[in-house]
């Protein structure tokens, strides 16, 4: 009797480096955005746009997130019906618009730029972060999204070295400087313009080999009709109704942040030193969230909840000390703008802000990652991240409305503390129902309709 042998291809492993690797696709997204949202950041974390004034940023910025809660949806659409490529360049492009709104306002002092760019950049950005938002969920193994949503977010918040751009440039002016100078917004534009190249050699999922051989997801291009249909029904998925909370708290902390602690309490040159360290945290923030999302527990819905738990015992303690300073400058006026030379009077504030900075990160990776662990299909995802994205820049127009109405600062900071407690357990319940232990999900688009089914147990979370 002879014994036949049982032959089994070998696993090919392909070189990390690949041009089309998820590594080096997700380093080129994360480029992208380090050059065009991160500088954005970056400048919008001076407060007021660079400008002493906050006003002019404010309606801008309302105007901007008005448009991104709409094209943020949209995005989603928009990304299933161009790819990614087209879609991230025409994200990319409003950036530098922007910026030069405010290099106008410098001279002219109208709004009307300003407010306008920021309607446009509002548009382009709800493409770029939903092209963003499927392409690092999508491209990468299940099993490492944690990692590469870790490694996306470090690069985006190098970003925060645009920082030295306003240190540098305006390291000499007077305290009280009305604005940031010219060679600053210059500077911004320059790198956002070479951002929006980097977005030409990104590459749709089809075209995307991982490094064990198999592939991302299928893309096949959708139709207006059915990205609209689908787009609607995100509105009734109860997945997407437990992130709303989450999502709209988001951004809608950022005001507060950048405005009110970083915008009010330290000079000029401090603030951009500043947001370097704050992009520094948000590094350490996502990589060590990431880390642990990918290998803390063997259960990937044990390492989801323990994730929320940290990040809710991380979010209390790191609003514990906000309310802490705020209690300094009830009234909103601060004894006199801090430098960083001051050594003990820096301190608090500048490891208050640091410490902000490395719980959004934190929080956002958290739910990035739980987003992906809902599908595997590109489409899907790029849907839901399109959601996440609308209803995160709803809360921020708000948000900008809020402090532009000059609401007291005790009453945001309560209210941005809430925000985040209600959306805990959540997330929480959003782990428990829909966040399977195996990665191999089935994720399909069948008649209008969304299949994310567990191999082994064929059950469908609805």
């Amino acid at each position: 009797m002879m014994q036949q042998e049982q032959e089994t291809s070998p696993v090919v492993r392909h070189s990390y480096l690949r041009y089309n690797s998820p590594l080096v696709q997700v380093s080129l997204v994360g480029m992208v955005c380090f050059c065009c949202p991160g500088m954005f950041n970056a400048l919008n974390g001076l407060g007021g746009g660079g400008q002493l004034d906050h006003t002019t940023a404010d309606n801008a910025n309302t105007t901007l997130y008005a448009c991104f809660a709409v094209f943020g949806v949209l995005g989603g659409g928009a990304y299933n019906l161009l790819g990614p490529r087209p879609t991230l360049l025409l994200g990319a492009l409003t950036y530098p618009l922007y910026t030069a709104s405010f290099l106008y306002y410098n001279h002219r002092r109208s709004q009307v730029f300003p407010v306008a760019a920021g309607g446009i950049l509002g548009t382009g950005a709800g493409f770029l972060w939903a092209a963003q938002g499927a392409t690092v969920v999508s491209y990468p193994p299940p099993n490492r999204r944690g990692s590469y949503i870790s490694l996306f977010w470090c690069l985006l918040n190098l970003g925060g070295l645009g920082g030295l751009l306003p240190f540098f440039f305006n390291y000499h002016r007077e305290i009280g400087a009305a604005s940031v100078n010219d060679s600053t917004y210059i500077a911004f534009m320059v790198v956002m313009l070479l951002g929006a190249s980097l977005a030409m050699l990104v590459l749709p999922p089809t075209r995307i080999v991982r490094d064990d051989d198999t592939r991302a997801t299928e893309f096949t291009y959708s139709s207006v009709a059915t990205e609209g249909a689908e787009m609607l029904r995100l509105f009734a998925n109860w997945r997407m109704l437990l992130v709303l909370p989450a999502a709209w708290a988001s951004n809608f902390i950022h005001t507060y942040q950048l405005n009110n602690v970083n915008g009010l309490l330290f000079t000029l040159r401090t603030r951009g030193l500043n947001n370097v360290f704050y992009g520094g945290a948000q590094m350490l923030g996502s990589a060590g969230i990431g880390y642990f999302l990918d290998v803390g527990f063997a259960s990937r819905r044990k390492r989801g909840l323990v994730g929320v738990l940290i990040v809710a015992l991380l979010g209390t303690a790191i609003w514990g000390g906000g309310l802490a300073n705020q209690l300094r400058y009830i009234d909103g006026k601060w004894e006199g703008p801090i430098d960083f030379k001051d050594g003990r009077r820096y301190a608090g504030p500048f490891l208050l802000y640091f410490s902000y900075g490395l719980l959004d990160a934190t929080f956002q990776s958290l739910i990035y990652w739980i987003i992906g662990a809902l599908a595997n299909d590109t489409q899907i995802l790029s849907r839901y991240v399109g959601f996440f994205k609308g209803v995160q820049s709803a809360g921020a127009a708000v948000a900008w409305q809020v402090d532009a109405h000059k609401t007291p600062l005790m009453f945001q900071l309560i209210v941005n503390w809430a925000l985040m407690c209600v959306s805990y357990p959540l997330l929480a319940l959003l782990v428990f129902l829909a966040v399977n232990d195996d990665g191999n999900l089935v994720s399909s688009v069948e008649h209008g309709k969304d299949n994310d089914c567990m191999l082994s147990e064929q059950i469908c979370f609805r």
